[in-house]
């Protein structure tokens, strides 16, 4: 029983890797490789569905989750994946230190959120560490956490019904809206299309039913997004 133990703490933890951008998960995959003895990247994905998928055909221990997606975001695969299989742990890692991007996946199951600013040692670390059942945060982010589960559900931005519809993605193209950026500034800003602009503003409004950018840009600003 020792032997088996000492093994699961030896030999390197089995990740999956889920990002859109393709340039990026090569550059996480070169990090790691310095780290072979600590970690295996045994997949990869660039959106949702892709995501459950592998997932579901590799089995990883653990899966370093952007919170941005194509077609939903890293809480909509933790909702799709936490649902069949609850062992598999989820360690967020993003470009994005938001507040309600952070408690959007920490509500969903991640065990913790790291930035992308995170050395290729550390990361390798925040895996083993996370594997092992801690939770790990990047500097200043655990204070969201922390002060979001003191505040309780009726706290805002955080515990608002409304804004929990949204997902991660399309906070991030509503709080663009706001600012007064159009659509093909969004697109640029976010290294996604026009058109896909158009499809998470589209899902906004219905989701808030309300009728146009003008009246987002209130609803936003009253639940400071902007």
């Amino acid at each position: 029983m020792t032997g088996a133990a000492d093994a699961s703490e030896t030999r390197p933890v089995r990740v999956f890797l889920v990002d859109d951008h393709a340039l990026f998960r090569a550059g996480v995959r070169a990090e790691l490789a310095a780290a072979a003895e600590q970690v295996e990247v045994v997949g990869e994905a660039g959106s949702v569905a892709e995501a459950v998928a592998g997932i579901a055909h590799y089995q990883p221990e653990v899966v370093l989750l952007d919170v941005h997606l194509p077609d939903g975001g890293g809480a909509e695969v933790l909702r799709q994946v936490r649902s069949r299989n609850t062992d598999v742990v989820f360690l967020a890692l993003s470009v994005s230190d938001a507040a309600e991007d952070v408690i959007a996946v920490i509500r969903g199951g991640a065990r913790g959120y790291v930035t992308k600013t995170i050395s290729g040692r550390e990361l390798a670390d925040a895996i083993q560490r996370v594997r092992d059942g801690d939770a790990v945060f990047s500097p200043r982010l655990a204070g969201f956490v922390l002060d979001a589960f003191a505040e309780g559900p009726n706290s805002a931005p955080v515990g608002d019904p409304e804004l929990d519809l949204l997902t991660p993605r399309e906070r991030e193209v509503l709080r663009l809206l706001a600012r007064g950026y159009a659509y093909k500034e969004i697109a640029s800003e976010l290294f996604i299309s026009v058109k896909t602009v158009e499809t998470h503003v589209s899902s906004v409004l219905r989701k808030t039913q309300l009728s146009n950018r003008y009246e987002l840009s209130r609803w936003a600003s009253d639940r400071r997004l902007v």
